[in-house]
């Protein structure tokens, strides 16, 4: 997949990532704050980002995963690494303002239109990360089920919460922050 089109909201812009975003995606990637729920941990070195930020300009035909920019400066990345997943991070300075919901509202307004065949939405979650299911719960994602000791991060062993949202999901918004 190239050229994954640009989406513009009231404060973001969401954009396919480039190589000159490494620094930023480093910056982002290398926090133990913004990687402590993802499937990883933080990325250590330079090198490890650009592996990863490689997937993300070359993107995959089943992957649609943007960066998120405020006032010039990449905050975090939303998408879907493999549909039908989504998911998201966003930098710390950053959270608590509504800005993963107007990401991830506009990410998934994005895929339903591009994919009109997707059923549903999915994301997984571990839950010990309350504000991660806080927004998914505001998107009109619903616990579908759980499982024990899915990921090991370091040396612990992780559970999943697995959630879904049906295509065109009519709930009413609910509070952004």
């Amino acid at each position: 997949m190239t050229g994954l089109a640009p989406i513009r909201t009231a404060r973001l812009v969401l954009r396919q990532a480039r190589w000159d975003d490494l620094e930023s995606v480093h910056r982002l990637m290398s926090d133990p704050r913004v990687m402590r729920y993802w499937s990883r941990p933080e990325h250590e070195t330079l090198e490890e980002t650009r592996h990863w930020l490689g997937f993300l300009v070359d993107q995959a035909p089943d992957s649609r995963d943007w960066l998120i920019e405020k006032d010039g400066a990449v905050i975090g990345k939303a998408g879907a690494w493999k549909l039908p997943e989504v998911g998201f991070l966003l930098a710390p300075d950053h959270w608590g303002q509504g800005l993963a919901f107007e990401a991830m509202t506009a990410v998934i307004a994005a895929l339903e239109a591009e994919f009109p065949g997707l059923a549903a939405l999915t994301a997984e979650v571990d839950p010990r990360n309350a504000a991660s299911l806080r927004l998914l719960d505001r998107l009109g994602f619903r616990e579908t089920h759980r499982a024990e000791r899915t990921l090991l991060w370091r040396d612990e062993w992780c559970d999943s919460i697995y959630l879904a949202r049906p295509r065109g999901q009519t709930d009413p918004p609910r509070r952004q922050d």
